[in-house]
């Protein structure tokens, strides 16, 4: 079998440009497979090549051999003149106007949403007419104005009602709370780090295709408890092996060192080692800490989560964690060495 040199530095600005330019959604597919077919290394990247432009493993091998044989003649549409539109200007107005006016339930779909799969088969229901690459249907978005968001997640047990009454009751109080100089204003969650590689999309130039080493022995984890004092952005974050009423309990007498004199008004859920005797014992003992419950299933009333995702973000995403303590102790680090201004009700260090 003759192998291939990989491709040139011009080779690949020549297919990148029909990416970027072609008006022909064959021609994108086409220049996007050779492209991944030189580039890839497993049975993950063919599989990608497959469900991005349709090409199997054999049929790219095909058009790389071409391409290197014919030059870029091999990715062109052949038929000269403007190729054939399978949808009329007409039906592409009328589905661009069903996506700004319909769902997909509103179409007998069982989803809200839309996605390329719904639009496809509606398409074909339609209009006859099927659509062999993704890329025709993203172009149709385009032109609907639509943008891609992965969901987000809501919890089951939800209560927004429930809530709306909670911030209505306890935004006074916490009012009271800001303009007392010797009060400290604390909102407080838990995270958990494992050894589990997590990913998140970066931006790369076209053609390049990022591997993030990940671990593939038994999962090791830590713990942070975290305290953001909303009045001033600082955090204080501390490192524990486990999350229980016991460990709690210590944690708070850890924060007293911190905040030696000063009346603590604690923010956090209704976790079952906040309510644990021992964790209350302490609280008690404390006698100068005041607690208010977030409402359940309401994280992110919480901007402590939103410090978790900054950490992520920053120290732990598309990063081999080898060393857990290691790790944890990075993580640590830069919570306890940020200012972070998110708010509670409305009221955040830049109030």
């Amino acid at each position: 079998m003759r192998h291939y040199p990989a491709l040139t530095a011009a080779q690949r600005q020549e297919l990148s440009q029909v990416i970027k330019k072609s008006e022909s959604a064959d021609e994108v597919r086409r220049a996007q497979a050779i492209i991944m077919i030189s580039n890839a290394t497993g049975a993950e990247t063919v599989q990608a090549i497959e469900s991005l432009t349709g090409y199997q493993r054999r049929q790219a091998f095909d058009l790389r051999r071409n391409y290197f044989n014919e030059g870029i003649k091999t990715v062109i549409d052949k038929r000269k003149g403007k190729p054939k539109e399978l949808l009329s200007p007409k039906q592409r107005k009328e589905i661009v106007e069903i996506l700004k006016t319909k769902t997909p339930q509103d179409l007998g779909y069982a989803k809200d949403h839309w996605t390329t799969c719904f639009l496809g088969d509606w398409i074909k229901k339609s209009y006859n007419v099927k659509y062999r690459s993704r890329t025709s249907f993203y172009v149709i978005f385009k032109q609907a104005k639509f943008t891609y968001h992965k969901p987000g997640r809501i919890y089951r047990n939800h209560n927004e009602k429930e809530i709306r009454r909670w911030r209505k009751r306890i935004k006074p109080k916490l009012e009271e709370f800001w303009l007392q100089k010797d009060t400290i204003i604390l909102c407080e969650d838990e995270m958990i780090l494992t050894t589990e590689t997590t990913v998140q999309k970066v931006w790369l130039p076209q053609g390049q295709y990022p591997k993030i080493e990940c671990s593939n022995g038994s999962r090791k984890r830590k713990n942070v408890y975290g305290f953001l004092n909303v009045k001033t952005g600082q955090e204080c974050a501390f490192k524990t092996d486990y999350q229980t009423m016991y460990v709690t309990a210590q944690v708070l007498k850890d924060l007293r060192k911190i905040y030696p004199t000063q009346k603590i008004v604690l923010f956090w859920d209704n976790a079952g080692w906040h309510k644990g005797s021992v964790a209350q014992d302490q609280i008690k003992t404390d006698g100068n800490i005041e607690v208010v419950n977030f409402p359940n299933y309401a994280p992110k009333e919480n901007p402590q989560e939103y410090v978790w995702e900054s950490g992520r973000s920053h120290c732990t995403h598309n990063e081999f964690i080898e060393d857990i303590d290691s790790a944890t102790d990075g993580l640590v680090k830069y919570f306890n060495e940020t200012k972070f201004k998110y708010s509670l009700l409305e009221l955040s260090a830049n109030s």
